[in-house]
């Protein structure tokens, strides 16, 4: 039998049933877009589980639903009670557990606490409601439904709209292990990227000729213009795979990935450019903190900030994001400019600012107050 439903993006998609000769319920398999279960026919007290083929979208701080749905015919031997678990997929056959329930009883773990939910939308619903949603809880879910006899699972994957920004410190290209790059892409207000993720920007064009880090341990880049310095000319396009990499002893840059802001990022500049400490404390004083690289990223991206001015961020790099390219500002391309790590003494800039909220909440603050503030320091 085929069992049809509609997902919330309007994709009509088919859950095929194979009912099996003989035999009990076999363990199920996923092809990412349906999933097969084999269970006996006729036989009662079986568990069937149903999740949406492909994936649910959503952006940091939002709410999302996994749907689960699940099918139960109790038999005369088991009794009624059903246990849903949701667990995250961290490495095959690795999992993380996100929440329990049974009857009235229920449990969320870790960062998940206080943020998850069973929708119960009616019976047979084990669908799970994650509010506030964080960069970290990008990836893949899976909904097991047990009862004393027979148990079955679906995976449901929650990807988030965001950007991709490579990424190296002061110290330069290529001096990252995998443990340093996790480390500077959560300081930036980021995660590694998923190859998925990568993938993703190199069809929106995206073309960087450094190898970083992905989340997976594997070290990867994107081309989309072949040349010689990036494996050759004749080499062709596509997101290149330096396989899986010795996490302590070799060293790359990163690939992270940030999604929306709960906020702002705004440029500030002063009758006389700042230098890094002056930059922090004109941002201080305004109820803000010097902007994140990620949070310039995704500033450009969703926001759409387009500033031509240089100015500093939190890890003492210089930048400026241009949605529309023009001749004095760094290119045809569209992107965030990055002019190097200069000597944090220079007063040689303005500075990008990230304030929590939306504007109407920002502080009225003494201009001449920051200005006298700024020139003693």
């Amino acid at each position: 039998m085929d069992v049809w439903y509609l997902l919330p993006t309007g994709v009509l998609c088919v859950v095929a049933v194979f009912i099996a000769p003989s035999s009990s319920l076999i363990a199920t398999s996923s092809t990412g877009r349906y999933k097969t279960v084999h269970v006996l026919e006729g036989e009662s007290g079986t568990v069937l589980v149903q999740t949406a083929p492909g994936k649910v979208v959503t952006h940091r701080g939002g709410t999302i639903i996994l749907p689960c749905r699940y099918h139960y015919e109790p038999s005369e031997e088991s009794s009624d009670d059903i246990r849903i678990k949701w667990t995250k997929v961290t490495e095959p056959m690795m999992f993380t557990d996100v929440f329990v329930a049974m009857g009235k009883q229920s449990k969320a773990f870790g960062s998940y606490q206080g943020r998850v939910f069973l929708q119960l939308d009616g019976s047979g619903d084990a669908s799970l409601i994650i509010q506030n949603v964080t960069l970290e809880d990008y990836g893949k879910y899976e909904c097991e439904v047990t009862n004393e006899l027979e148990d079955d699972t679906g995976i449901v994957k929650l990807d988030l709209q965001g950007v991709i920004f490579p990424y190296h410190p002061r110290l330069g290209r290529y001096s990252m292990n995998f443990h340093d790059a996790q480390k500077a892409c959560l300081e930036q207000d980021g995660i590694l990227s998923s190859y998925d993720q990568i993938h993703a920007a190199w069809l929106e064009g995206m073309d960087w000729c450094n190898a970083g880090w992905l989340e997976d341990g594997s070290v990867q880049y994107p081309i989309s213009k072949p040349r010689e310095e990036c494996g050759k000319k004749e080499t062709a396009v596509g997101v290149r795979n330096y396989g899986y990499r010795h996490k302590e002893d070799e060293r790359y840059d990163a690939f992270c990935f940030t999604s929306n802001l709960n906020g702002k990022v705004y440029f500030r500049k002063t009758a006389r450019k700042l230098n890094y400490v002056e930059a922090v404390i004109m941002c201080e004083l305004e109820g803000a903190a010097i902007a994140k690289v990620g949070q310039l990223y995704a500033a450009w991206k969703i926001q759409l900030l387009d500033r031509c001015e240089a100015g500093w961020v939190d890890d003492g790099s210089i930048r400026y994001p241009i949605v529309n390219p023009r001749k004095r500002c760094g290119g045809p391309e569209p992107g965030v400019r990055n002019l190097g790590f200069p000597d944090k003494k220079y007063r040689l800039y303005g500075v990008y600012c990230y304030k929590k909220g939306d504007k109407s909440s920002q502080n009225v603050i003494n201009k001449d107050m920051i200005q006298r503030t700024v020139n003693k320091v």
